[in-house]
């Protein structure tokens, strides 16, 4: 009886996918990135094989095999890691962390890769655990007397505050046309549908882009934002015209050695902001801006709060696109808590007035989401939130 292997396969390459999924010998799942990666593989899914790309958004392979190899469960999966060139460095250490094989685009022809793949599984399924004493389970549990708060809140409050979303609503649709409401995906605890009232003119997502590299508040002005192929490597320039210090690499026409590609390669993700808050948003319209100031844009997350995507108290979900930023290392904490409407963070700057840094937002995140460790929580701790986030409403500033 012939066996088709459930692969996963991480990444973005043509050239590869269309290959795959070409092949009928597998059942093949395509994810773009970390977050969905992370999201199926925690699912009830059964994943035989994962195939990954070193160049991830936000991230890279080897993070996607650490999170793999953490998880006892995933014991017996062969772990491929596919790069876009070959690079003896990312080769050998591909081989110091364990990596099953290690492939440069374009993959092999699937008869050859299946091959390769069954001696694989059927090598890890025969060699000892991993793991002897298997790492324990660190997964968010709902505490149920915030489970039980959040939803007697939230369904009083909806009740309550009808009469007011009507006649929000109404204004809304007077003032520009297009719906009343917005839904965007939001990550908290997982990708959800995220509900706000509209509170900017019809068509502003197209405008983010260009508005978030003029007026991001997080942004610096001195930052660098992309390779710069023209400028020489200190590095080389010290040794012979003929001679480089790394091997040379060919990107869109240009040659770079390896070295100073990474070196500044290095410098533009770190100058790349997690998040994304645009200072005198033009697109706001005149009810926008009344109904972001009072917080009223936010109460249709009351529904999220029921259908369980979110609590009243908790880390604000983030957009995809910033959530991809925020999986490495100490930055990914924040997601041990779950999504929530008000938060520290949002009371901090609220309370104080002024901007807040990036880091400091990152610092509160991570230090609600500390709540969540061991036995921590604290439902009077969520109260006392709530209490100071009902005066920090009537404020200037649209967080």
């Amino acid at each position: 009886m012939e066996i088709h292997p459930n692969i996963l396969y991480i990444g973005s390459s043509w050239m590869n996918t269309e290959m795959l999924k070409a092949a009928k010998a597998i059942n093949l799942t395509i994810v773009a990135n970390t977050l969905e990666a992370v999201h199926f593989l925690s699912s009830a899914n059964q994943t035989e094989v994962v195939i990954c790309e070193y160049n991830l958004p936000g991230e890279d392979g080897f993070k996607v095999f650490e999170w793999v190899r953490e998880r006892p469960k995933f014991n017996t999966v062969p772990f491929l890691l596919v790069s876009d060139e070959l690079r003896e460095d990312l080769y050998k250490f591909a081989f110091n962390m364990a990596i099953d094989d290690y492939f440069v685009t374009p993959l092999p022809t699937a008869e050859k890769l299946l091959s390769r793949i069954n001696f694989l599984r059927s090598w890890r399924q025969k060699a000892p655990s991993i793991s002897e004493n298997p790492i324990p389970d660190t997964g968010y549990i709902m505490p149920t007397s915030k489970r039980i708060f959040d939803i007697v809140v939230a369904s009083f409050a909806l009740l309550v505050l009808s009469p007011i979303l009507l006649l929000i609503m109404l204004a809304i649709r007077l003032e520009s046309p297009g719906k009343v409401y917005y839904i965007s995906k939001r990550v908290g605890r997982r990708p959800f549908d995220f509900y706000k009232l509209r509170s900017m003119r019809t068509g502003a997502d197209a405008e983010l882009n260009k508005l978030a590299k003029e007026k991001n508040q997080y942004v610096a002005v001195s930052k660098k934002t992309e390779i710069d192929f023209s400028l020489p490597c200190p590095r080389c320039s010290a040794l012979d015209v003929e001679n480089t210090c790394s091997p040379l690499l060919h990107i869109h026409d240009h040659d770079i050695c390896d070295y100073w590609y990474h070196c500044q390669k290095n410098e533009v993700e770190k100058s790349k902001s997690a998040f994304v808050k645009i200072v005198d948003d033009p697109r706001i319209t005149k009810v926008g801006k009344f109904i972001r100031n009072t917080s009223i844009d936010e109460l249709p997350q009351l529904v999220n709060v029921l259908k369980g995507d979110m609590s009243i108290v908790g880390n604000r979900p983030l957009p995809v696109y910033e959530a991809e930023v925020l999986t490495k290392g100490d930055m990914s904490k924040r997601f041990l808590a779950p999504a929530g409407i008000t938060g520290l963070w949002q009371v901090e700057l609220r309370g104080r007035g002024g901007n807040m840094s990036e880091d400091e937002r990152k610092r509160l995140d991570n230090e609600y989401a500390d709540h969540f460790t061991g036995n921590n929580y604290s439902f009077w701790y969520d109260l006392k939130l709530i209490l100071r986030t009902i005066p920090a409403l009537f404020q200037k500033d649209t967080v």
